[in-house]
């Protein structure tokens, strides 16, 4: 059988309770250190698969939001200069 992980077989991750959940979300609440957070659950060979996923998600949805502010003020900075 294949191991896609060290702790982990197949899909047998142990569940994350509701109070592992909780502190996750707290985690996120903290500037800065949410993005760290992130990157060390995304990146971590030992964590938990649905937290791992979870992460690496979160990642990627932050990563569109910085592109798309980056393009929102872009346009609006053209539009102001155009304008002028």
């Amino acid at each position: 059988m294949e191991e896609r992980n060290m702790n982990y077989r197949g899909d047998q991750a142990p569940v994350m309770t509701i109070g592992t959940w909780i502190v996750t979300m707290l985690i996120m609440i903290i500037p800065f250190i949410n993005i760290i957070m992130l990157i060390v659950w995304a990146a971590s060979s030992n964590e938990n698969p649905n937290r791992k996923n979870w992460a690496v998600a979160q990642l990627i949805f932050m990563a569109i939001g910085i592109l798309a502010g980056i393009l929102l003020a872009g346009s609006i900075v053209a539009l102001i200069s155009s304008l002028t």
